[in-house]
């Protein structure tokens, strides 16, 4: 018999217990930066160094992240469920958690890409410097989807979305659109899931189970639910 679809979004929350500070629209900082300074195209624009060195210092932190016991369990599911992580965050714990089917609607860290063209990417383990070129001869930036910027995998998530028999979100705040948007496309009628240390608010979505505390307690919680629906 085939697996049932689980679909997980996933924001800051889950990765904030391996460390990793992530934006919040609570204050409009980042790492104590402005975002428009250091996720905008216009911030890049005026000030190409600063951002750069942002996030090589960004790559630096998620490369001594280590993935923690919500990425772990959500990889664990995937012996009883069809899993899709469909993330905002821009690091790796996922995919070093065990999850083999993770969707980054906003970019990765490990990845640079050409101003002239997204879709041209390659790996990066080290720095981005002023001067460092892609093949066409323009400057390489990090291949995040920054502020003011299209979210290109946004299509691709809503169809992943839209399939779904169970619906998961975990650690975000459902405030940074298009993602938020994403829990509008579930089928009404099919089992929900948020899991959060604060609650966002979900309108009038049905049949949803509001897990409220961490990701990684959640997660324990949210394998005992799903596992007695079996």
């Amino acid at each position: 018999m085939a697996k049932q679809k689980l679909v997980v979004l996933t924001g800051a929350g889950i990765s904030a217990e391996s460390g990793l500070r992530t934006f919040r629209d609570s204050d409009g900082l980042w790492e104590g930066y402005n975002v428009y300074e250091v996720a905008t195209p216009r911030g890049f624009q005026a000030n190409p160094a600063l951002v750069l060195d942002f996030y090589n210092q960004r790559r630096k932190d998620v490369a001594k992240a280590q993935p923690n016991a919500a990425h772990i369990g959500l990889a664990a599911l995937e012996k009883y469920f069809d899993v899709t992580i469909i993330t905002q965050n821009i690091d790796d714990l996922h995919e070093r958690g065990g999850s083999t089917h993770v969707l980054h609607l906003h970019g990765e860290i490990f990845k640079m890409r050409s101003i002239a063209n997204s879709t041209k990417t390659y790996d990066i383990r080290s720095d981005i410097q002023l001067g460092d070129l892609a093949e066409d001869g323009t400057q390489l930036r990090p291949f995040i989807v920054w502020f003011e910027e299209e979210v290109p995998m946004i299509e691709v998530a809503a169809a992943v979305v839209a399939k779904a028999d169970i619906f998961v979100v975990v650690g975000t705040s459902l405030q940074v659109y298009p993602a938020a948007s994403l829990i509008d496309i579930a089928k009404r009628r099919i089992p929900k899931f948020i899991i959060d240390k604060k609650i966002p608010y979900t309108s009038s979505l049905q049949n949803i189970t509001m897990i409220e505390k961490t990701a990684s307690e959640g997660i324990v919680e949210l394998t005992q639910l799903l596992l007695n629906m079996l």
